[in-house]
Protein backbone atom coordinates (compact mmCIF):
# COMPACT_ATOMS: atom_id res chain seq x y z
CA UNK A 1 0.00 0.00 0.00
CA UNK A 2 1.27 3.06 -0.97
CA UNK A 3 2.29 5.55 1.88
CA UNK A 4 4.34 8.99 2.91
CA UNK A 5 5.53 8.33 6.22
CA UNK A 6 6.21 12.49 6.88
CA UNK A 7 2.49 12.55 5.61
CA UNK A 8 1.53 9.45 7.97
CA UNK A 9 3.18 11.36 10.97
CA UNK A 10 1.30 14.42 10.76
CA UNK A 11 -1.99 12.58 10.25
CA UNK A 12 -0.97 10.76 13.93
CA UNK A 13 -0.22 14.05 15.68
CA UNK A 14 -3.70 15.55 14.33
CA UNK A 15 -5.50 12.44 15.45
CA UNK A 16 -4.29 12.53 18.87
CA UNK A 17 -6.35 16.04 19.08
CA UNK A 18 -9.89 15.54 21.17
CA UNK A 19 -12.88 14.88 18.36
CA UNK A 20 -10.81 14.31 15.62
CA UNK A 21 -10.90 10.87 14.08
CA UNK A 22 -8.59 9.42 11.22
CA UNK A 23 -10.02 11.15 8.20
CA UNK A 24 -10.13 14.60 9.73
CA UNK A 25 -6.57 13.92 10.73
CA UNK A 26 -5.68 13.25 7.24
CA UNK A 27 -7.83 16.37 5.86
CA UNK A 28 -5.54 18.27 8.31
CA UNK A 29 -2.36 16.76 6.97
CA UNK A 30 -3.18 17.19 3.22
CA UNK A 31 -3.89 20.88 4.38
CA UNK A 32 -0.73 21.47 6.10
CA UNK A 33 1.19 20.12 3.10
CA UNK A 34 -0.77 22.43 1.16
CA UNK A 35 0.74 25.33 3.02
CA UNK A 36 2.71 27.97 2.00
CA UNK A 37 6.20 26.64 4.32
CA UNK A 38 6.75 30.28 5.80
CA UNK A 39 3.20 29.43 7.13
CA UNK A 40 3.60 26.24 8.15
CA UNK A 41 6.96 27.12 10.29
CA UNK A 42 4.46 30.37 11.74
CA UNK A 43 1.97 28.19 12.78
CA UNK A 44 4.69 26.38 14.62
CA UNK A 45 6.24 28.91 16.20
CA UNK A 46 2.66 30.13 17.45
CA UNK A 47 1.72 26.27 18.71
CA UNK A 48 5.58 26.34 20.55
CA UNK A 49 5.19 29.78 21.83
CA UNK A 50 1.16 29.38 23.33
CA UNK A 51 2.65 25.82 25.18
CA UNK A 52 5.36 27.98 26.78
CA UNK A 53 3.62 31.41 27.70
CA UNK A 54 0.63 30.11 29.01
CA UNK A 55 0.56 29.10 32.79
CA UNK A 56 -1.85 28.65 35.06
CA UNK A 57 -3.17 31.96 36.90
CA UNK A 58 -1.30 31.50 41.04
CA UNK A 59 -4.44 32.70 42.79
CA UNK A 60 -7.47 30.55 40.72
CA UNK A 61 -5.69 28.34 38.10
CA UNK A 62 -7.16 29.64 35.24
CA UNK A 63 -4.40 30.37 31.93
CA UNK A 64 -3.40 33.08 31.51
CA UNK A 65 -0.14 34.30 30.11
CA UNK A 66 0.71 36.54 33.14
CA UNK A 67 1.45 35.04 36.74
CA UNK A 68 -2.02 36.69 37.70
CA UNK A 69 -5.46 36.19 35.13
CA UNK A 70 -7.28 39.45 34.27
CA UNK A 71 -10.40 38.63 35.85
CA UNK A 72 -8.19 38.32 39.06
CA UNK A 73 -6.61 41.53 38.73
CA UNK A 74 -10.03 43.15 37.79
CA UNK A 75 -10.58 45.52 40.66
CA UNK A 76 -14.40 45.74 39.51
CA UNK A 77 -14.79 42.29 40.37
CA UNK A 78 -16.96 41.31 43.61
CA UNK A 79 -13.91 38.92 44.94
CA UNK A 80 -16.76 37.86 47.88
CA UNK A 81 -17.86 35.16 45.52
CA UNK A 82 -15.99 32.34 43.65
CA UNK A 83 -17.03 30.35 40.92
CA UNK A 84 -15.74 26.53 40.78
CA UNK A 85 -15.42 25.36 37.20
CA UNK A 86 -13.56 21.99 35.84
CA UNK A 87 -11.46 23.99 33.84
CA UNK A 88 -10.35 27.11 31.66
CA UNK A 89 -12.97 26.24 28.98
CA UNK A 90 -15.73 26.64 31.82
CA UNK A 91 -14.22 30.23 32.66
CA UNK A 92 -14.81 30.80 28.98
CA UNK A 93 -17.99 29.63 28.83
CA UNK A 94 -19.43 31.71 31.88
CA UNK A 95 -17.88 34.67 30.83
CA UNK A 96 -19.49 34.55 27.63
CA UNK A 97 -23.05 35.41 29.31
CA UNK A 98 -21.48 38.34 30.62
CA UNK A 99 -23.24 38.35 33.76
CA UNK A 100 -21.34 36.79 36.71
CA UNK A 101 -19.27 39.26 38.34
CA UNK A 102 -17.47 36.93 41.14
CA UNK A 103 -14.24 35.88 40.63
CA UNK A 104 -13.21 31.57 39.87
CA UNK A 105 -11.10 28.90 41.27
CA UNK A 106 -10.38 26.41 38.09
CA UNK A 107 -9.61 22.38 39.53
CA UNK A 108 -8.41 21.52 36.80
CA UNK A 109 -10.18 18.19 36.31
CA UNK A 110 -12.61 16.45 38.95
CA UNK A 111 -12.54 13.50 41.47
CA UNK A 112 -12.33 9.88 39.52
CA UNK A 113 -11.29 7.43 42.27
CA UNK A 114 -11.36 4.82 39.45
CA UNK A 115 -8.36 7.02 37.73
CA UNK A 116 -6.91 7.56 40.81
CA UNK A 117 -7.88 11.20 40.62
CA UNK A 118 -8.32 12.53 44.56
CA UNK A 119 -8.45 15.77 46.31
CA UNK A 120 -5.39 16.46 46.35
CA UNK A 121 -4.73 15.81 42.76
CA UNK A 122 -7.33 18.83 41.90
CA UNK A 123 -6.12 21.85 44.19
CA UNK A 124 -9.73 21.35 46.83
CA UNK A 125 -7.42 22.10 49.73
CA UNK A 126 -6.21 25.57 48.19
CA UNK A 127 -9.72 26.38 47.76
CA UNK A 128 -10.37 26.27 51.68
CA UNK A 129 -7.35 27.68 51.93
CA UNK A 130 -9.26 30.53 50.14
CA UNK A 131 -12.25 30.66 52.02
CA UNK A 132 -10.42 30.67 55.09
CA UNK A 133 -8.12 33.34 54.58
CA UNK A 134 -9.74 35.56 52.16
CA UNK A 135 -13.09 37.27 52.83
CA UNK A 136 -15.89 35.15 50.92
CA UNK A 137 -19.05 34.73 51.34
CA UNK A 138 -20.39 32.94 48.69
CA UNK A 139 -19.16 29.35 46.53
CA UNK A 140 -21.02 28.68 43.70
CA UNK A 141 -20.17 24.92 42.76
CA UNK A 142 -20.24 25.09 38.77
CA UNK A 143 -19.25 21.62 37.71
CA UNK A 144 -21.08 19.94 35.00
CA UNK A 145 -24.09 17.77 36.45
CA UNK A 146 -22.56 14.61 35.91
CA UNK A 147 -21.43 11.53 37.66
CA UNK A 148 -17.77 12.91 38.58
CA UNK A 149 -18.98 16.49 38.47
CA UNK A 150 -22.06 15.75 41.03
CA UNK A 151 -19.04 13.94 43.09
CA UNK A 152 -16.77 16.93 43.11
CA UNK A 153 -19.73 19.28 44.15
CA UNK A 154 -20.62 16.89 46.64
CA UNK A 155 -17.04 16.41 48.22
CA UNK A 156 -16.56 20.00 48.18
CA UNK A 157 -19.63 20.92 49.66
CA UNK A 158 -18.70 18.81 52.46
CA UNK A 159 -15.41 20.71 53.57
CA UNK A 160 -16.74 23.66 53.14
CA UNK A 161 -19.84 22.96 55.18
CA UNK A 162 -17.74 23.12 58.21
CA UNK A 163 -16.66 27.09 57.42
CA UNK A 164 -18.81 30.26 57.82
CA UNK A 165 -19.80 30.54 53.74
CA UNK A 166 -22.65 30.16 51.53
CA UNK A 167 -22.26 26.95 49.11
CA UNK A 168 -24.83 27.21 45.97
CA UNK A 169 -24.67 24.92 43.45
CA UNK A 170 -25.83 25.98 39.65
CA UNK A 171 -29.51 25.58 38.49
CA UNK A 172 -29.66 22.83 36.15
CA UNK A 173 -30.90 24.50 33.05
CA UNK A 174 -27.75 22.99 32.02
CA UNK A 175 -28.81 19.51 30.81
CA UNK A 176 -27.61 16.54 32.85
CA UNK A 177 -24.38 14.83 30.72
CA UNK A 178 -23.83 18.39 29.21
CA UNK A 179 -20.69 20.06 28.91
CA UNK A 180 -20.41 23.91 30.18
CA UNK A 181 -18.30 24.66 27.13
CA UNK A 182 -21.15 23.88 24.94
CA UNK A 183 -24.01 25.10 26.63
CA UNK A 184 -25.88 28.23 24.98
CA UNK A 185 -25.05 31.63 26.66
CA UNK A 186 -28.82 32.09 28.21
CA UNK A 187 -28.62 28.88 29.63
CA UNK A 188 -25.83 29.64 31.54
CA UNK A 189 -26.59 33.36 32.61
CA UNK A 190 -30.14 31.33 33.82
CA UNK A 191 -28.34 28.59 34.98
CA UNK A 192 -26.03 30.83 37.65
CA UNK A 193 -29.04 33.46 38.00
CA UNK A 194 -31.40 30.23 39.40
CA UNK A 195 -28.11 28.43 41.55
CA UNK A 196 -29.33 27.22 44.89
CA UNK A 197 -28.12 26.56 48.57
CA UNK A 198 -26.18 23.13 48.24
CA UNK A 199 -28.72 20.24 49.89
Amino acid sequence: MYSIEALNVLQEWFAKMPGVGPKSAMRMAYKVIEMDPDEVRQFAQDMYKARVTIRKCSVCGNLTDQEVCPICEDETRDKSIICVVKDSRDVMAIERGRQYKGVYFVLGGLLSPLDGIGPEDIGIQRLIDRVKTEDIKEVIIATNPDVKGEATAIYIYNQLSKLDVNVTRIAHGVPVGGELEYTDDVTLSKALEGRRRFE
